[in-house]
């Protein structure tokens, strides 16, 4: 018996705590409760169903319909949801600052209340609701500044308030209309068709780019575009001008000039915008038809002009849009010419057609940026039906953009998957004709792109000619006005390998740390007799570990118009570009009775070039 008093008292004690819990936690706390008693009303917003505002002879209803709020009364239209919420948030926080109670005796009363203009007002609101407060009647202004006498309804006692809530309500019904056109923002709309004296323009999104669908198939410009949409999006109604049951044909709108419908996702419907005249008297303006508002507007005149628009406004006028990321293989095939073949290899980029020899990844990534950001001069045909009379059937330089797939997926077979074909055909003037992938289209861009794409594989080579430590250079020969050769004799000590001539250990060492890590300014391209070789200013050559039995060799030939060198070797193919600081380096004297002999070293402008001997330079020894 004892055990199931004290189970009972137990289920007791637990009930009456989730109990207590519970009414506590929904109670208002004690600065809640003193704030909503010094409150006018109080309001739950989520409750509120309507507001009706009746200011002398005109009569204002808004509604919450689906989470919106709409205005009914006088006309039926979409409402200003920022009006309506800084009403509802003035009525939350409307305090009383006194309350004057009735005095008992009607006549009294009623001429109090008359006195404060609380008996039939001229701005009463009421609040549509469950268990709604009384129709709140606004008097008139108390002594105080800001303040007003308020009544509830039939109520004896008579508030004094702040004007808030009137200056919220004392409007007229336009100003509760939603100024905003449309609830759309550029980014929401996926399609839009723009009719004008010129023709119909079909738009539409796809991956997040805008594409022309009408009259023509082609890229748009996500900007250009946007800013056309913004017009309607953006526009703020400038003067409410009829509920559109009237006569249109005042306004331009029985027969508009255009329209423009706009399209939200999985909208069939659409929101179409009329667009008519000008009003006579205000020219920066233009009449308007909203259909799902069915309201006439006056509108900003630049709403009306995007009835000047044509298609080619709209175009993208890059030449192509390349997403880097899903790029792997570039083929580049100028005419004539042996074909490129740029591979990507993790961050890197190899050239796959040349052993896959590492390629120059910067210049690579400026090749993609330069063809991004290069812009069609003008669109020359819609159609690409005449490729011979553009140099188009034959084109003098094509590049292939592809990915690549090492192994079979569902998606994607292994192997190569091109994307688009970049083709140049003839060059006229400043421009040269260009068509892109499959596209109908043919178009002109600057000659000047031509040479940014280079079809000599050697230009695409890395930059990097030496990749050795100075310490693996254990001797090397320089043929320039005479041969030497010198040999390590330890870490930072050389000697020369013929006579006795003291060797300055300083300068050897800087040759030796510029060209175990010599990097090449540029690729200059194929080899050429203006390059100078043939009159060489410097040959070295030397060997390094872990393969002292191979020799490697530098020639320095004639001076480039920017004052550096040209250059190459003997183990990768075309010249390349060394900077002067490189050159003098590898000029200094080597000896110190060289250096007392050798006048200072001349600027690279005026530095002589003594003719060195093509022959191939003497081999540094192999001795210790």
């Amino acid at each position: 018996m004892r055990l199931r008093t004290t189970l009972l008292l137990l289920i007791l004690a637990v009930a009456l705590g989730v109990w207590i819990k519970y009414f506590e936690s929904t109670k208002p706390n004690t600065a809640e409760t003193k704030r909503q008693a010094g409150n006018v009303i109080s309001l739950d917003r989520e409750k509120l169903e309507g507001i009706v505002i009746q200011n002398g002879d005109e009569r204002i209803e808004l509604h919450r319909q689906n989470g919106k709020w709409r205005l009914t009364a006088p006309v039926q239209d979409q409402a200003d949801a920022t009006a309506v919420d800084n009403l509802i948030s003035d009525l939350e926080t409307w305090q009383k600052f006194a309350i004057i109670p009735g005095k008992g005796d009607p006549k009294v009363d009623k001429a109090s209340l008359a006195e404060f203009g609380v008996i039939q007002p001229k701005l009463r609101l009421k609040l549509l609701m469950p268990d709604a407060p009384p129709e709140i009647r606004f008097g008139k202004e108390a002594a105080l500044q800001s303040q007003m006498y308020v009544r509830l309804g039939e109520a004896k006692d008579v508030f004094i308030a702040g004007q808030t809530v009137r200056n919220d309500i004392a409007k007229k019904p336009d100003d509760f209309r939603d100024r905003k056109l449309t609830g759309l923002t550029t980014a929401q709309v996926t399609r839009a068709v723009l009719k004008s004296p010129a023709g119909e323009i079909e738009l539409a999104k796809k991956n997040e780019h805008w594409e022309l669908v009408k009259p023509l198939q082609a890229r748009g410009d996500d900007q250009k575009i946007g800013d056309l949409l913004a017009q309607v999006t953006n526009a703020r109604i400038e003067e409410f001008v009829g509920d559109g049951s009237g006569d249109l044909h005042t306004y331009g709108l029985a027969e508009p000039r255009g329209s423009i419908t706009i399209y939200g996702a999985d909208d069939k419907q659409g929101e179409t915008l009329q667009i008519g005249d000008a009003p006579e008297r205000k020219k920066d303006q233009v009449f308007a038809r909203f259909l799902p508002r069915q309201g006439v507007y006056a509108l900003p005149k630049k709403t009306g002009e995007i009835l000047t628009v044509r298609p080619n406004d709209l175009r993208d006028r890059h030449l192509v849009r390349l997403d880097g990321d899903n790029l792997d293989r570039i083929h580049i095939q100028g005419a004539g010419q042996p074909e490129i073949v740029l591979a990507r290899k993790g961050e890197a980029w190899t050239i796959a057609s040349k052993n896959s020899d590492p390629a120059n990844g910067e210049e690579v990534r400026r090749l993609l940026s330069t063809l991004n950001e290069q812009q069609v001069m003008k669109f020359v045909a819609d159609t690409a039906s005449d490729l011979p009379k553009y140099g188009l059937d034959h084109p003098s330089l094509q590049l292939t953009f592809g990915s690549f797939a090492s192994e079979n997926t569902a998606e994607t077979a292994a192997g190569e998957h091109p994307f688009l074909t970049l083709s140049f055909g003839k060059t006229e003037g400043d421009e040269v004709y260009a068509r892109v992938g499959e596209e109908p289209f043919i178009v002109a861009v600057n000659r000047q792109l031509l040479p940014q794409i280079w079809s000599d594989p050697s230009q695409w080579q890395e930059l990097a000619i030496f990749k050795f430590k100075p310490n693996e250079i254990q001797h090397f020969a320089r043929v320039t006005d005479r041969e030497e050769s010198f040999e390590r004799i330890g870490p930072q000590s050389w000697k020369a390998t013929k006579g006795d001539a003291a060797v300055d250990d300083t300068d050897v060492q800087s040759l030796i740390n510029t060209l175990a890590s010599l990097r090449a300014v540029r690729w200059a391209g194929a080899t050429t007799s203006a390059q100078g070789f043939e009159q060489a200013q410097l040959v070295l050559t030397f060997a390094a570990s872990p393969d002292p039995k191979t020799l490697h060799k530098l020639t320095i030939g004639g001076r480039t118009d920017n004052t550096m060198w040209f250059a190459k070797v003997d183990s990768r193919d075309g010249t390349f570009v060394i900077s002067n600081p490189d050159f003098t380096a590898f000029k200094l004297p080597l000896t110190k009775a060289a250096a007392r002999a050798a006048p200072s070293l001349p600027a690279a402008s005026s530095m002589p070039s003594p003719a060195v001997s093509s022959s191939p330079a003497p081999a540094p020894p192999t001795g210790g």
